[in-house]
């Protein structure tokens, strides 16, 4: 191990995230019963609500409602899944009314691949815009120059 990098932490994830939204209640409800994360605890008089996901100690999500002003900041994140259950995921996203989407924002009834990790893709919003991914890293090799389109276009290549 090099000197330089005995000095840096060994990183093995991002344990926490936070987004902001514009009612609570309604963004509980969407993560606790759309998405099906394990509601952790709710502070009210701060307005602040936390989940796990898959469990205390892989990660934590905190939802922060805003006050009642025009402006909104809207953020992406990822939410790691199987491979089995990316491909379940564009039906049950639709189930729930939710509209699966590529990288691009084109609706999909399939996940994409990004092939420059490669990587199973979906997309979606939450009630205040957010744009949450649903992402499972293929043991495939790389392919760049495939860009970012279906898994039949990825398996037929």
């Amino acid at each position: 191990m090099s000197a330089d990098t005995a000095m840096k932490p060994q990183i093995q994830g991002i344990y926490e995230t936070h987004l902001t939204v514009a009612d609570l209640k309604t963004s509980t409800t969407f993560y606790r019963d759309i998405l099906g994360l394990e509601f952790a605890a709710e502070f009210p008089q701060r307005r602040i609500a936390f989940f796990w996901v898959n469990g205390k100690r892989n990660a934590m999500l905190g939802l922060w409602e805003t006050g009642t002003g025009p402006l909104k900041m809207r953020l992406h994140m990822a939410f790691r899944l199987s491979q089995e259950e990316m491909m379940q995921a564009p039906a049950l996203l639709i189930g729930k009314g939710l509209t699966p989407h590529g990288f691009h924002g084109e609706p999909v009834t399939e996940p994409i691949v990004i092939g420059w990790v490669p990587a199973l893709s979906l997309y979606f919003n939450d009630p205040d815009g957010h744009s949450i991914e649903f992402l499972s890293v293929l043991d495939d090799e790389p392919d760049a120059a495939f860009g970012m389109r279906s898994y039949t276009e990825w398996k037929a290549r």
